[in-house]
């Protein structure tokens, strides 16, 4: 059914999604240092991401730092952490209930109008997962642009957009999208199930004698 098809293809556009959300938050490139304008290149790349920093040397040898205190943070890292972590858990709650309500599993399989509901369920927290998602990366990447444009940043501290924000929008849309196939819902009961009461035919009732 086309229904059916649609399920599968946005459960796996959301699946796709909550593995990239699960690597953008891993990743250390949440922003690279800039060489525009008057900066100097050097033989050394910076990198900051939401659990550690990193230089990358010319000879291909890379050292990394874990933040040691949390406190210290600032609060954009703390509060990117947050709302990447609160989409990844919201993401597999919403496909382990997807997974019940989608017409190709056999779960509820004799209840169709929960099992509808189900999906349309899962399909409405998948798209509040992916906008939690596109909030912390685009948060992350307003401050990145703010600061790189502040006159008063100086030059060798400017920093560019860095690639796990790139896996990060582009996770948040497919796991956006996904969730709102899981909410298309073509199917129309019949209508002879619309209430719950069994259809009676007045010509058969019309030939009976009451007392």
């Amino acid at each position: 059914m086309a229904n059916s098809g649609i399920q599968l293809l946005g459960f796996s556009l959301a699946f796709l999604g909550f593995i990239g959300a699960i690597a953008s938050t891993i990743m250390v490139e949440w922003k690279a240092s800039s060489y525009a304008g008057d900066n100097i290149v050097t033989a050394q790349a910076l990198y900051e991401g939401l659990w550690k920093s990193c230089a990358a040397q010319s000879t291909g040898q890379v050292q990394c730092k874990v933040y040691d205190s949390l406190l210290q943070l600032p609060g954009i890292v703390l509060g990117t952490r947050g709302l990447m972590l609160a989409s990844i858990f919201i993401c597999l709650i919403a496909l382990l209930v997807a997974m019940m309500g989608m017409k190709c599993t056999t779960c509820l399989a004799d209840q169709p109008e929960q099992k509808n509901k189900v999906a349309l369920s899962s399909g409405i927290i998948l798209i509040i997962a992916g906008l939690l998602a596109l909030v912390g990366t685009s948060w992350y990447g307003h401050r990145i642009a703010q600061e790189f444009y502040n006159p008063f940043t100086p030059t060798n501290s400017r920093y560019e957009f860095g690639s796990a924000l790139y896996v990060g929008w582009g996770a948040a849309s497919l796991i956006m999208i996904g969730g709102g196939f899981l909410c298309c819902n073509c199917s129309k009961n019949d209508s002879g199930k619309g209430s719950g009461y069994p259809r009676t035919n007045p010509a058969s009732n019309s030939g009976k004698d009451y007392v």
